[in-house]
This record gives structure tokens, C-alpha cells and sequence, in this order.
């Protein structure tokens, strides 16, 4: 019987080999990695479908007690910069409700529960999944803000000319919180802790956003200029005047956008932490 050395087999042909072990044989090829445009999208649109169904009540439950708080303040407030304070900060309360709160308690049950786990055997970028759940609870308070700040605007008498800058105000700002609440959802070491630091970020969203500035003290207004959202507050207090600053308006945005650009740099790299553990 005549034998063929192995080099004269034809291309493409499998050589039989005997006494390899696992160590020798190549991993099969895993499937390549979704581009983050595309996985950005999907993630996006499944988070939305999700949130429509699970959060419209905790939306109206948030647009209502944004108007409660107007109507107690309407009768303490008259006017003025007071006035554009608490009908914009009232508004931008339903963006921290949603963004911050909500986000941060759906991340924290996900590393809980080992929701991680299912994301991470996707070839899915983690910027998709935390970029994609951030923009879905964000673009979940576009019906409850337009509500807020019209309703707001007609109870103080502000114009409601300038409203259009919603349209700003409601992505920069809910990025922003949506990537600190993203960020203290992944970081909690227990799903408890995490609705906590949700709660109190919201509650900080209210007492300072809230509140006119000039009435909180020096220590708390430091405090204040520290919270996200208090920059899309000013922007969209700004807009209330008959003749708005529009260079400062476009510089608390500025702001908005780079701490937004931060806080889910920040929850990105939680989120590898999160999922590799």
C-alpha cells in the first residue's frame, strides 16, 4: 500500500490528524460584532416598546406631581425670575424622575437579577446598550415636559413663545441625568442602594432645581451648580424673559452637553465593570 505525503493533498482538503488535543484545535470563529450605529438603534427601540408599555403610569404619576408642586408654589410665588424658576425646574423634575430615577432602578435590577449576563452574550457594544436605554427613558418625558412647562407658563402668565427650546433642553438634560442615573444603577453594589441614590438624585433635582436660586443658601447653591440638571433649568428659565439671552441660554446647553458626553462615558465603563464580574 502506497502512502501520500500530506503536503501533496489537494488545497481545501481535510488532513486526518490523530492524537490532537483541544488545546490544538482553532476556536471556531465567533460572529463579528454589531457596528455601534446599528446596535444603538435596536437596542433603542427595543428599550422604547419596553418603557411605552411598563412606564406611562410612573410618567403621568410624574408629569402630576410636577404640576402639584406649580399649583403649592403659585401661591407663594408671584412672579418674576421666581416664577421662571419653579415652572422650569418643575419641567426638567420630569426629565430626573424618568432619566435618573427610573434608569437608575432598571440598571440596578438588571445586575441584581443577572439581566447583565444576557446582554453580554450579544455582540453588542456596551456604549449601544447603555446609549440606547439612556436615549429611551430620555425620550420617554417628551410628553410629560411639554405638558409641565405649558401648564406652567399658562398658571405663572410666562409666554410660551420660546417653548421650542424643549426640543434642546429635554435631550441634552436627559442625557445627562440618564447617564448618572445609568452610572449609579451599575456602581450599586445592591439593587436597594441604587433605588436609594436614584431617589435622593431626583430629590436633589427637586429641592434645588426647583427652588429660585437666590433664596438657597451659599453652600447648597455650590450644590446646585454640581447637579446636571440645574443648567437645563437655567436654560429653559432664560427663555421665559421677553428678550432671552440667547448666548447664555446656548451656554448652559453647552454645559449640558458635556456632562451628558461625561455621565455616559462614565455608565459605558460601569456597565464593562458590571458585566465582566
Amino acid at each position: 500500500m502506497s502512502t501520500v505525503p500530506a503536503e501533496a493533498l489537494p488545497t481545501g482538503a481535510p488532513s486526518v490528524r490523530t492524537g490532537a488535543t483541544a488545546d490544538d484545535e482553532a476556536a471556531a470563529p465567533l460572529a463579528p460584532r454589531a457596528r455601534l450605529l446599528p446596535a444603538l438603534a435596536a437596542v433603542y427601540r427595543a428599550q422604547l416598546s419596553r418603557a411605552r408599555v411598563a412606564r406611562i403610569p410612573l410618567l403621568f404619576v410624574a408629569t402630576f406631581q410636577s404640576i402639584g408642586i406649580m399649583v403649592l408654589m403659585r401661591g407663594v410665588v408671584d412672579g418674576g425670575s421666581e416664577a421662571r424658576a419653579v415652572v422650569a425646574g418643575s419641567t426638567v423634575l420630569v426629565v430626573a424622575f424618568v432619566a435618573l430615577n427610573l434608569l437608575a432602578q432598571y440598571f440596578g435590577q438588571l445586575r441584581a437579577t443577572g439581566g447583565l449576563d444576557h446582554y453580554a452574550t450579544l455582540p453588542v457594544p456596551p456604549a449601544a446598550v447603555v446609549l440606547g436605554a439612556a436615549g429611551a427613558y430620555a425620550s420617554f418625558t417628551v410628553p410629560g415636559t411639554a405638558v409641565t412647562a405649558v401648564a406652567g407658563s399658562v398658571l405663572f402668565g410666562l409666554p410660551l413663545g420660546h417653548l421650542w427650546i424643549l426640543a434642546a433642553v429635554v435631550p441634552l438634560a436627559g442625557a445627562a441625568l440618564a447617564g448618572l442615573g445609568a452610572a449609579l444603577g451599575l456602581l450599586a453594589p445592591r439593587q436597594e442602594l441604587a433605588t436609594l441614590l436614584g431617589q435622593l438624585g431626583m430629590s436633589a433635582a427637586l429641592l434645588l432645581g426647583v427652588l429660585p436660586a437666590e433664596r438657597l443658601p451659599d453652600p447648597i447653591g455650590w450644590a446646585r451648580d454640581l447637579l446636571p440638571s440645574t443648567y437645563g433649568v437655567e436654560a429653559l428659565a432664560r427663555t421665559f424673559d421677553r428678550s432671552p439671552d440667547w448666548a447664555a441660554v446656548a451656554l448652559d446647553l453647552a454645559v449640558c452637553a458635556v456632562v451628558g458626553v461625561v455621565s455616559l462615558a462614565v455608565a459605558t465603563w460601569a456597565y464593562r465593570r458590571a458585566a465582566v464580574r
